[in-house]
């Protein structure tokens, strides 16, 4: 039984990527944007007119400068060897950032279509009844009175126009 919990434990800590990895995953992502965004500046003018620098001079320039850093980042993951098996992230730490990440993700979402209020209702009630391990009971009360401070504090305060949904349109906001 304690081989198998070892085991498990193990497992958790895997890592899921290594560093040499991900440095040229992101080397290379960064490259594809700094040749995009060159071309495109490129495109609107990247050159000097006679009544100054053309709309993409200043941005081709750093394209290029951007571009020339993610080579120089490429280059230097491709020749590390020493780092090739560090670990970046674990199974276990990628859990975690996932238990923020995925429901963050859900509440800019949501927010389009259920307005800032009742998605930030859902976010909070779910993050404290999931990860804090609150009771339903207190994750909803907080939830709802931290919503209806922030609805009372921006939309009837300050009348700050901010996303709303269909329930704010029924009490008609």
């Amino acid at each position: 039984m304690a081989d198998e919990e070892a085991a498990a434990g193990v497992a958790e800590d895997d890592p899921v990527a290594t560093t040499r990895s991900v440095d040229i995953v992101v080397s290379v992502l960064i490259l594809g944007l700094a040749l995009l965004l060159g071309w495109d500046s490129w495109r609107s003018g990247a050159g000097w007119a006679s009544d100054g620098p053309q709309a993409g001079y200043f941005p081709f320039y750093l394209s290029v400068l951007m571009g020339a850093a993610s080579l120089y980042g490429l280059g230097a993951a491709l020749q590390a060897r020493r780092i090739s098996t560090e670990p970046f992230v674990t199974r276990q730490q990628f859990e975690r950032v996932m238990k923020v990440f995925i429901p963050t993700l859900v509440y800019c979402v949501l927010m389009q279509y259920l307005g800032l209020y009742v998605a930030s209702f859902f976010l909070i009630a779910g993050f404290m009844w999931w990860v804090g391990r609150i009771a339903a009971w207190k994750s909803l009360l907080t939830a709802f009175v931290f919503s209806a401070v922030m609805f009372a504090t921006f939309e009837i305060a300050f009348n700050v126009i901010m996303p709303k949904g269909p329930l704010e349109a029924a009490f008609g906001f």
